[in-house]
C-alpha cells in the first residue's frame, strides 16, 4: 500500500510541475522542432516565456501568462519553452534565469528582453507597445518583415483588429460619447481643459461626414474608456456654429483638429476609420499622460508595489533634513520630478528616501554612509542595480538614465541576492528639521561612569553633518 501511495503522490507532483500549459490554453508550447517554423519564419510578433517546471516564479506567472495569451489571441502570439528540458533552445537565446521573457519582433534573430511587469495587464500593455513600435517601423519602411507586401501588412491589420475589438467590434459605438460643441461652450470645454481633444468640424449635408459619423462615435466610446476620459472626441456643426469654425479657418468638411492646452491646434492627418482614430488618440494619450508619482519609501508595500510592475525603479537617497533644510530637499525632489516627467513613457517607478532611514537598502546598493544625494536604478526581478556616478542634476541624471535606456552602463547584483528589509518610517512633514535634546545626546557617548575615572582618557563620538553629507567620526581625547 505504501509504495502505491508514494507512486500516486509522485505522479501528482510530476503532473503539478509539468502541467503548466495544455492544448486548451492559448499559450503555444514551443520546442526545438517547431520553434523555427512557428516563431522565426513568422511575420507575427511573439512573446515567448522560457521557464523551468521547478521554478516557483514560473509557477506564479502561469495564470497571468495564460490570461494574457487569451487577451492577445489573434493579435500577438504568446508561447512558452520548457528551457529545463530544451536547454539548447534556452542557451541559444542566452537564457540564464527563469522565467525569462523574450520579444521576437522585426528581427527574429535578435529578440528583445521583456522588462515589464508580470501581471496579465502589464504583459498585454508591453505586447501592445511592442506591436505599435513594429507597426511604425514597417510603415516608415525600416522593417520589411519576412517578404510580405508593405501594402498588406499583417501586423498592421492585427493591430487595427485589436483596436476594433476594443471599440466594440463592428458596432457603431455610442453617439453620446461624442461631445457636442458650440460657439458658446467651445472655449470652456476645449481650450480651458487639461484633456486632449480631437474635434470634428462637419456639415450635415456632407457625404464624407455621414460616412465618418459611425467611425467617430465608435472611436469616441473606445477612447473614453481606454484613456479614462483624458482624450475626448467632439463635433462642431460648422454650418450652425460659424464663429468658432471661422476662427480656425474651416473650409472643407469634415475637418479634424487636435487641441492641447496651451498649444496651437494641429490638423489631424490620419485615416478616417475607427482604428486609425483610436490609434492616434492613444498616441496623444501617451504623449500627455501625467508623470509617475514620486513617492517616499515609508514601508515595504510602497517599494514593492512601485517596483514590481515597473521595468526599473529609480530611487533617490537624499541628505538628512538637518543638512539641507526644506528648501534644499525640495530642490532635489524637483530635479527628480522633472526627470520622471522626461522619462514618463518608460513607465518607471520613482521613489526617494532620507539618508539613514533605510540603512539596509543603502548597504545593499553600496551607498550607505556617504555621498548624498545618491541615486540607484534597480530591477527587482533580476536583482540588479546601477548607481548614478555623475552629478545629482538634470544633466547628470539624464546621462545616467539615457545610458540605461540603451542597455549601457555598469550594473551590480544586490548584496545578499535579495531585497533588503524596508523599515516603516514617518512621512516627511515638509518642514525644516529640528534638533531635540534627546537627539543631541544620542551623538555623545562618555566613558566615565564614576568620579574615580575622571582623569582617565575620555572618548567622545560626535556625528557631524557636513555640507556634502559625509559622516565623519571625530575621536576627541582629553
Amino acid at each position: 500500500m505504501r509504495p502505491l501511495i508514494l507512486g500516486v503522490l509522485g505522479c501528482s507532483l510530476v503532473l503539478s510541475v509539468q502541467g503548466f500549459y495544455s492544448a486548451s490554453d492559448d499559450v503555444i508550447e514551443l520546442n526545438p522542432s517547431n520553434f523555427n517554423r512557428e516563431v522565426i519564419q513568422s511575420d507575427s510578433l511573439w512573446l515567448v516565456e522560457f521557464y523551468a517546471p521547478w521554478c516557483g516564479h514560473c509557477q506564479n506567472l502561469t495564470p497571468d501568462w495564460k490570461k494574457a495569451a487569451t487577451a492577445l489571441k489573434g493579435i500577438v502570439k504568446v508561447g512558452a519553452v520548457d528551457a529545463d528540458q530544451h536547454k539548447s533552445l534556452g542557451g541559444q537565446y542566452g537564457v540564464r534565469g527563469f522565467p525569462t521573457i523574450k520579444i521576437f519582433g522585426a528581427n527574429k534573430n535578435k529578440p528583445e528582453e521583456y522588462q515589464g511587469g508580470r501581471s496579465s495587464q502589464a504583459i498585454v500593455d508591453g505586447a501592445m507597445n511592442a506591436l505599435r513600435s513594429l507597426v511604425k517601423e514597417r510603415l516608415s519602411g525600416k522593417s520589411g518583415g519576412s517578404g510580405y507586401s508593405k501594402q498588406v501588412d499583417p501586423i498592421l491589420h492585427l493591430c487595427r483588429s485589436f483596436l476594433l475589438q476594443q471599440s466594440g467590434g463592428g458596432s457603431g459605438g455610442s453617439k453620446k460619447d461624442v461631445v457636442e460643441l458650440t460657439d458658446d461652450n467651445f472655449d470652456k470645454m476645449v481650450l480651458e481643459s487639461d484633456d486632449v481633444w480631437l474635434v470634428e468640424f462637419f456639415a450635415p449635408w456632407c457625404g464624407h461626414c455621414k460616412n465618418l459619423e459611425p467611425e467617430w462615435a465608435a472611436a469616441a466610446t473606445a477612447v473614453k474608456e481606454q484613456t479614462k476620459g483624458r482624450v475626448r472626441l467632439g463635433a462642431v456643426d460648422a454650418t450652425v456654429h460659424q464663429a468658432v469654425s471661422s476662427r480656425y479657418g474651416i473650409r472643407g468638411f469634415p475637418t479634424i483638429k487636435i487641441f492641447r492646452k496651451g498649444e496651437e491646434p494641429e490638423d489631424y492627418q490620419g485615416g478616417r476609420s475607427r482604428g486609425d482614430i483610436i490609434e492616434r488618440a492613444m498616441d496623444l494619450f501617451s504623449d500627455n499622460a501625467p508623470a509617475p508619482e514620486l513617492l517616499e519609501i515609508l514601508n515595504e508595500d510602497i517599494l514593492k508595489k512601485t517596483c514590481e510592475d515597473s521595468q526599473l525603479c529609480i530611487i533617490g537617497v537624499l541628505p538628512h533634513i538637518l543638512d539641507t533644510g526644506a528648501a534644499g530637499r525640495n530642490g532635489y525632489l524637483e530635479v527628480m520630478m522633472k526627470m520622471s516627467e522626461k522619462y514618463k513613457k518608460k513607465m518607471w517607478g520613482w521613489l526617494w528616501t532620507e539618508a539613514g532611514a533605510q540603512m539596509e537598502l543603502e548597504a545593499s546598493l553600496g551607498i550607505g554612509g556617504f555621498g548624498y544625494p545618491a541615486m540607484a536604478a534597480i530591477n527587482t526581478r533580476k536583482m540588479k542595480f546601477a548607481l548614478l556616478r555623475g552629478s545629482f542634476s538634470e544633466t547628470g541624471i539624464h546621462e545616467f538614465l539615457r545610458e540605461l535606456s540603451v542597455g549601457r552602463g555598469s550594473t551590480a547584483t544586490f548584496g545578499g541576492g535579495s531585497m533588503p528589509k524596508i523599515h516603516t518610517v514617518e512621512a516627511w512633514d515638509g518642514k525644516d528639521g529640528q534638533v531635540s535634546t534627546d537627539d543631541n545626546m544620542k551623538h555623545r557617548t562618555f566613558c566615565c561612569d564614576s568620579a574615580a575615572q575622571i582623569n582617565r582618557p575620555v572618548v567622545v563620538f560626535v556625528s557631524v553633518f557636513t555640507p556634502n553629507i559625509k559622516m565623519e567620526n571625530l575621536y576627541l581625547k582629553q
